[in-house]
């Protein structure tokens, strides 16, 4: 059945790009209809899991065929505490980037294909059990998105597209290095994560286990990304069209993070003990950076994507502190992995609901300056409402996903590194500042245009869903937090030693 979950979407997007005789509604209709079945399909997954849960350290579902013999590389997929909800959140988020293209208008069939063969390899990528299968879906990712943001964005949409391809790509290449390490490594030589986890072949070597750990960092953080390696983000974002960037903040960023947890820290615990207060240095530093570079945007657009920056830190700051060994306890790793993954679903839902708004304000004004708006809560109430409840959201005001995510990374993160903990917290009260910012700007004050249309029926059913999904994880998280914390307490004691 994960299979079929997994390929479901490239079946359906080779079906709308060989079939002419799709006109662009039935395109459209045949999108939403894979997409909604993908959601369908994950939640039996989950209630599933739900039910017969495998042991610690386990997975469900899993599938494993031979693939390439000479490499011992296999087609190894499965799920467990980690990879789950991040299936979810991308089926879910995907959904509503097809109920929001119901618009749409420009070249429908490829632009269709394009999403649904995306949403294939980012399934692919959370599920994958093998370095190799990762690898590929990992690039594939990158190819997708390529196509989507050089197509459909607008402006410098060209040159943000080669810039996102290059970064990305030559990222990939050093996550190819990391890999190539581990496998030789291991004896008997294989790619096999599960069977890498257990054999720990650098263990012994410091060298080697620092150049790979440092390959695959590299890798990750640039598709993350984290400062200094997110130069790419912004320009990538402006130009892409709304779902392309709900996509690219929602599930993109989040193949970078999920890596993290999968492979770097898991495969290579000791090396990540030793660069621990590295990486929660540079978290600390995103979080901060993010944030007052989000402040100086008159951009709304720009404004979310180095938000994007921000949260990412926080993850970053989350795992790196699990990696800490003085002042840490079994306890507070746990909280802080749990915490950096709750961080990722709700950073997808949150930013994926605040790109859609913003499509919404460019398809009628053709612009993201937050300049060119004003006044705009008495001619679009529902888009204001939506708006600011999503900047709540966003903030981590207590009833909603961020807080939730964020209060679990501050408290696993404190005990064993306090003072950068404390440092990082500011970039809460600066996110607050420029999202409140922002809002007053577009929907409060005099109003600076003529008419402007409240958001239609596609956008708020694309919007909305996503918030309450937010809100959901904020007011009720115990079915979220079951399924992550055993694989988080796993995790924990693995990089404990």
């Amino acid at each position: 059945m994960l299979s079929v979950l997994v390929f479901l979407p490239l079946a359906a997007a080779l079906i709308v790009a060989a079939v002419p005789r799709l006109g662009d509604r039935a395109v459209r209709w045949a999108w939403v209809a894979a997409s909604a079945t993908e959601v369908v399909l994950v939640a039996v997954l989950w209630w599933s899991y739900r039910r017969t849960p495998p042991a610690p350290g386990d997975f469900a579902f899993t599938e494993r065929v031979s693939w390439i013999p000479s490499l011992r590389a296999s087609y190894h997929i499965g799920l467990d505490g980690f990879s789950l909800p991040l299936v979810a959140m991308t089926t879910v988020l995907f959904l509503a980037c097809a109920v929001y293209s119901l618009r749409e208008t420009r070249r429908v069939r490829w632009f269709a294909a394009l999403f649904l063969f995306l949403e294939t390899v980012c399934l692919g990528v959370f599920v994958s059990l093998d370095l190799v299968l990762f690898f590929v879906f990992f690039d594939l990712s990158i190819v997708g998105m390529y196509f989507v943001i050089n197509g459909w964005g607008h402006g410098q949409a060209r040159r943000a597209a080669l810039q996102f391809f290059l970064y990305t790509f030559i990222g990939s290449l050093a996550l190819l290095l990391g890999f190539i390490i581990l496998y030789l490594s291991a004896d008997p030589h294989t790619f096999d994560i599960v069977e890498l986890t257990a054999a720990n072949p650098l263990a012994d070597n410091t060298v080697r286990g620092s150049i790979a750990l440092a390959a695959i960092v590299l890798g990750l953080a640039i598709k993350t990304p984290t400062v200094p390696f997110h130069t790419w983000l912004p320009p990538a974002h402006t130009e892409a069209p709304a779902a392309g960037s709900a996509v690219l903040a929602g599930v993109l960023l989040k193949l970078g993070t999920y890596g993290f947890i999968r492979i770097a820290m898991p495969l290579l615990p000791e090396a990540w003990r030793r660069f621990a207060l590295v990486l929660l240095i540079v978290g600390v530093v995103s979080v901060v950076y993010g944030a007052l570079v989000a402040l100086a945007q008159r951009n709304f657009k720009r404004m979310i994507a180095y938000t994007s920056v921000n949260h990412m830190g926080y993850i970053l700051l989350a795992l790196g502190a699990a990696g800490l060994v003085a002042g840490n306890s079994e306890q507070a790793r746990t909280l802080a992995i749990s915490g950096a993954v709750t961080q990722m679903v709700s950073h997808g839902l949150i930013t994926g609901a605040l790109f859609l708004i913003a499509g919404v304000l460019y398809a009628r004004r053709e612009t993201y300056d937050l300049d060119a708006f004003g006044g705009l809560a008495a001619a679009a109430p529902v888009l204001a409402a939506a708006t600011a409840v999503a900047s709540m959201a966003s903030l981590g005001l207590p009833g909603f996903s961020g807080f939730i995510a964020e209060f679990q990374v501050f408290l696993g993160s404190f005990a064993p590194a306090p003072v950068l903990t404390a440092i990082a917290l500011t970039g809460i009260l600066i996110t607050a500042a420029l999202l409140l910012r922002a809002y007053q700007s577009i929907f409060l004050g005099p109003k600076r245009i003529g008419e402007f249309a409240d958001v239609t029926a596609p956008e708020a059913w694309s919007i909305i869903p996503l918030l309450a999904g937010s809100l959901v994880i904020g007011l009720a998280p115990r079915f979220l937090l079951d399924v992550i914390e055993p694989s988080a307490r796993m995790l924990g004691l693995l990089v404990e030693g």
